[in-house]
């Protein structure tokens, strides 16, 4: 059976090969499921699609009702022991960091009638053709602009860095989507890239030509390929790793694996096995 990819698969292999072999091949379940970080992003993801949605019914939320329904989704998915990496910020300063993402973006967009027409939209990218090398995705907002006839493809950031120009040129995940959407809709339309950097209440648009988008899916298929010839898979030390829930587990920081579930050295081959 083919692997199906993500953007999320494929940088963590880049990140850390370590850390992708425990994620995806042994399938070891980490000690500590989650950051801080990760927990706010996706309560404030929860809330915009939820906002989106019942915009989408016909109804128009006020800030009470979307702090509210925040709040209480806050409380149903938190897990205790969650990493709080930063000591000088406790949970409640993270809670109240996304209150005020909210209400800048609601202030800023209201009353939301830009053209939505999904939420959490899912794709599957064959990347060739052949269906050797998928990718998967979900698009968390999709518009459709009538004026410029183009799709846009949103996507919600709550770090508090912003990326460099060439960050945002050079960004996969977007990009991804935008050869999607062309699958999907037609290659004639144009595609607009959008990342919300929640923490500084902007917006930051890009686009890819077909040029660009063609030599992604080349590196793509050769990073798969890399992946699925992967026979040793070291730790690698980074900023990052203060975030990583398999921190305990590195040889880098004196950590052992202790539990272990059948990994690449048991299969003749990964990209045949693996599951997502």
């Amino acid at each position: 059976m083919v692997m199906i990819y993500s953007h999320s698969r494929l940088s963590t292999f880049e990140q850390c090969p370590f850390k992708f072999k425990l994620r995806y091949i042994d399938k070891i379940k980490p000690e500590i499921e989650t950051s801080i970080e990760a927990h706010l992003g996706s309560v404030v993801h929860n809330t915009l699609e939820w906002l989106y949605i019942e915009v989408q019914k016909g109804n128009l939320p006020s800030i009470d009702q979307i702090i509210k329904y925040y709040s209480e989704n806050w409380e149903q998915i938190y897990k205790s022991g969650t990493i709080i990496v930063k000591k000088n910020m406790t949970i409640k300063d993270y809670f109240n960091k996304g209150v005020k993402f909210l209400i800048d973006y609601y202030m800023k967009y209201k009353p939301f009638n830009d053209g939505t027409i999904e939420l959490e939209k899912r794709i599957i990218l064959d990347l060739d053709g052949t269906g050797k090398y998928k990718l998967q995705g979900f698009i968390d907002r999709l518009v459709y602009n009538p004026e410029t006839k183009e799709y846009e493809v949103h996507d919600y950031k709550t770090a508090n860095t912003l990326p460099t120009e060439e960050k945002v040129a050079t960004d996969r995940q977007l990009a991804l989507y935008s050869i999607a959407i062309k699958n999907i809709f037609g290659e004639h339309y144009n595609v607009l890239l959008t990342w919300h950097y929640l923490a500084h209440n902007i917006k930051i648009c890009s686009r890819r030509t077909t040029e660009q988008l063609e030599q992604l899916k080349k590196e793509i298929i050769n990073l798969i390929d890399e992946i699925e010839s992967t026979q040793k898979f070291p730790a690698q030390k980074s900023v990052l790793c203060g975030w990583c829930e398999f921190k305990s587990m590195c040889p880098h920081f004196g950590g052992v694996v202790r539990e272990r579930q059948k990994g690449i050295n048991d299969y003749p081959s990964l990209g045949k096995y693996v599951r997502d």
